[in-house]
């Protein structure tokens, strides 16, 4: 493949791809994610998923297209509402969902969709554990545990050859754009579109991805509870084909 980060310019402008942000109560950090994704993704709906602070705002004065919940639905609500939004805008063919707080990386996203528009691909999944010394440099011990073992509980992960089902990004075609209906609307919709990658027999990879887990991300979204919600997702995986 070619140097993707020499060659992928904002000049080439990237503008049949669309990246999808759920967004819920990221107002400290929101807008500093959008303008910088946007120097080499201009197109961005971000989904502002009934947030009590200043989410709406930020995402308003970062550039990115705005759509609103009244109230709180779930992440798998604001990504199917993102889709919705994305799929509707003239020359979007490609599809990333990208998370608000920061930790994704525009790098990784240039690989992902190089990798569509090159393979003979639909979707392309985020992996923590794709290169050697990923899981010691980059996941916190106790997330390692549990991502590991919702891999362990879902045979339909360990069928499509996944290793880490709960990365939040992901990129894909149309086809999956056009398919993608998610119904659950909390973090069990992860385990849900693995069960749609199979269903519909969409193509799959994984691409080894960094996760930049901040002082900010890490109060967020690594605490005890967030590990038990997991691991309870991947029970219900169990019962998905």
């Amino acid at each position: 493949m070619k140097d993707i980060m020499n060659d992928v310019s904002p000049s080439q402008d990237n503008r049949d791809t669309w990246l999808i942000i759920p967004c819920y109560n990221e107002g400290t950090v929101i807008q500093e994610v959008i303008e910088s994704a946007r120097e080499t993704f201009p197109n961005i709906v971000a989904v502002n998923d009934g947030s009590p602070d200043d989410s709406a705002a930020r995402i308003h004065a970062g550039g990115a297209h705005l759509v609103n919940h009244p109230v709180n639905l779930g992440q798998g609500a604001a990504i199917q509402t993102g889709i919705e939004y994305a799929r509707k805008q003239p020359g979007a063919k490609y599809f990333v969902t990208f998370d608000a707080d920061g930790q994704h990386q525009v790098k990784d996203v240039l690989k992902m969709v190089a990798r569509l528009r090159e393979e003979p691909l639909d979707i392309v999944v985020g992996t923590r554990f794709g290169r050697p010394r990923a899981e010691d440099d980059q996941v916190p011990l106790i997330k390692r545990i549990v991502l590991k073992t919702v891999v362990r509980l879902s045979p339909t992960t360990r069928k499509l050859g996944l290793s880490d089902a709960h990365n939040g990004l992901r990129a894909f075609n149309r086809t999956v754009a056009e398919q993608m209906n998610i119904r659950m609307n909390g973090m069990s919709h992860a385990s849900e579109i693995v069960s749609m990658i199979a269903a519909k027999e969409w193509r799959v990879a994984e691409e080894p991805v960094d996760i930049l887990y901040t002082e900010y991300s890490m109060s967020k979204g690594q605490s005890l509870i967030n590990g038990v919600n997991i691991l309870a997702d991947g029970l219900l995986a169990r019962r998905l084909p």
